[in-house]
Formats: C-alpha cells, sequence, structure tokens
C-alpha cells in the first residue's frame, strides 16, 4: 500500500480537527478546577431521590458563588466554588437539610490562590521538560534532528487536540481540567512517542537494510508494516477506555475520556503524522537548496 501519496490528505484531516481545538482554546480557553485557580470542595450525600444538581447548585448560590456541581455515585454531590470559611459551609449545609433532609458532609476541602498557581507552574514546567527530553532522547537515538522535531510536532499534535476537545466540552458541558487531566495528558503524549518510535526504528532498520530504495518508498514500507501491529495494539486500549468512560462512574469518567482522546490521536499521529513530517522536511529542505543553486 503505497500510504505516503495520501500524506497531504492525512494533514488535512489533522487541521480538520487542530482548527476548531485551536479556535475554541484561543477564544474561551480551558475550565480549570480549583487545584489551578483555588477555592473550596464540598463533598456530601443526600439520601433524597429528589435531589438534583441544578437545585443544589440554586440552594447554595445564595450563601457563595457557585462554578460546578457534579454528581456521583452513590448519592454523592461535589460542589467547587469559591473560597468560603467553615461558618459558611455550615450555613449551606443546613440549607441543605432543609431541603433534603438526609445530608452528610463526607469531605471540606479550600486550595489556596498561592498553591494553585504554584501548581500550575509545576505542571507546565512538567510538559516543557517532557517535550525537551523526548526531542533529544529521540535526535540522538536517529542521529538526525528531524526525527526529534518530528516527534515533538506530532505530540503537540496530539495535545492541541486534546486541549481543544475539553476546551470545547468545558464551554458546552461544564467539564473542568484538574490534576488528572494533566496526568492522563502526559500518559497520552507517552503513549504516541511510544507509537512514533515504533515507525521510526522500522525506517532506520529499513534505511540500513536497503540503501538503494527511496527515502519515501522506505517510509511507506515501515508505515506499511508496522500499522496492523499499532492499530491492534491500541484497539485494545481504546476498547477498554471506551468501557471505562461509559460505566466507570462520574469519578472517573473525564480522565477516562482523556486517555481515550489521547489514545486514539497518538494511533493516528504516530503513523499518519509523525511520518509524513519526516518527507515534508526533506521536501523543504530540497526546496531550499534549489533555491540556493539557483541564486
Amino acid at each position: 500500500m503505497n500510504l505516503m501519496r495520501y500524506r497531504k490528505l492525512f494533514f488535512a484531516i489533522s487541521l480538520f480537527f487542530l482548527i476548531p481545538g485551536f479556535v475554541s482554546l484561543m477564544l474561551v480557553g480551558l475550565k480549570p478546577s480549583i487545584d489551578f485557580v483555588g477555592g473550596s470542595q464540598l463533598e456530601v450525600r443526600i439520601n433524597d431521590e429528589t435531589a438534583s444538581v441544578t437545585e443544589i447548585s440554586s440552594v447554595l448560590s445564595e450563601l457563595f458563588k457557585i462554578d460546578n456541581v457534579k454528581s456521583a455515585d452513590d448519592h454523592k454531590y461535589v460542589i467547587s466554588g469559591e473560597n468560603i470559611n467553615n461558618e459558611i459551609k455550615q450555613q449551606g449545609l443546613l440549607k441543605l437539610r432543609e431541603k433534603y433532609q438526609e445530608v452528610t458532609e463526607l469531605k471540606f476541602e479550600t486550595v489556596g490562590a498561592i498553591l494553585s498557581k504554584e501548581l500550575l507552574s509545576k505542571t507546565l514546567t512538567a510538559l516543557f521538560l517532557v517535550a525537551t527530553i523526548i526531542a533529544i532522547y529521540v535526535w540522538k537515538q536517529f542521529d538526525e534532528l528531524k526525527y526529534g522535531v518530528c516527534a515533538i510536532l506530532a505530540m503537540l499534535h496530539d495535545s492541541i487536540i486534546l486541549l481543544g476537545t475539553f476546551s470545547i466540552l468545558g464551554y458546552f458541558f461544564g467539564v473542568q481540567v484538574d490534576v488528572l487531566f494533566v496526568t492522563a495528558l502526559l500518559t497520552t503524549l507517552s503513549f504516541s512517542v511510544h507509537d512514533t518510535i515504533v515507525v521510526y526504528d522500522r525506517i532506520r532498520e529499513l534505511k540500513r537494510k536497503r540503501r538503494a530504495v527511496d527515502y519515501t518508498e522506505i517510509v511507506n514500507m515501515s508505515v506499511t508494516e508496522t500499522l496492523s501491529r499499532s492499530i491492534n495494539n491500541s484497539i485494545t486500549i481504546i476498547l477498554m477506555l471506551f468501557s471505562l468512560a461509559l460505566l466507570g462512574g462520574d469519578s472517573i469518567k473525564w480522565f477516562a475520556v482523556t486517555l481515550l482522546v489521547g489514545a486514539v490521536t497518538g494511533t493516528y499521529s504516530s503513523t499518519f503524522t509523525a511520518a509524513p513530517l519526516l518527507l515534508l522536511w526533506d521536501e523543504i529542505k530540497l526546496k531550499r537548496s534549489n533555491l540556493k543553486k539557483r541564486k
């Protein structure tokens, strides 16, 4: 199969998913949880079938600003909002008990602004370090800068799609990003790079064995030979994550969705983005070389 002749189509598909997410990130951004912006979080159990997220938010919004109310298993509700003290929390519990009778406080925590800023700073630092170390590692392993740069571009492709997806989900459904999201993001990046390195390693191996064969054909052969392995390996992960997203409960639902989106984009990018980028790199390099000769 001559898959690389469709590389422009593969880039077009990537742009189709990249542009909406990128625009959403620029205009709307992400909806951060209290982990990153600070605030208070109250978890309660309400043994009343009539209780709803909308009603709980309406009752408590009279006392303090509510950012988000999430329902969980076993009649649990997690209420996030601005920083409040113990007195306001008790008033809130009293109001809930007036409406629903059986209300049990399970957990209450407050994250200060300084701590949240420190966490955000460390998160961005971790992402930068991961990208830099992976780029250097791939570059040194394959003895060419283009492999490291193209691997990072494929990672950036996955990151923007994932961040853009959650920007859209945050705007329409109020989905927040928290520390678990960062964990899932880093995990998906490692998954993406792993598959990319498998393809690149096959390219290096075929270059040594078939020195007379054109580089485009080498890349095409490498992609074709590793495609079935990559898909078969990914399907098992995707099916498991899809099941978790549907049946795992609200506490891990969005964590599973993050990993699911990352697994799909990582599988696609390692084959249909990272490999074609190598050919694009050579095409640009050849054009620059021809321009210099003409001058």
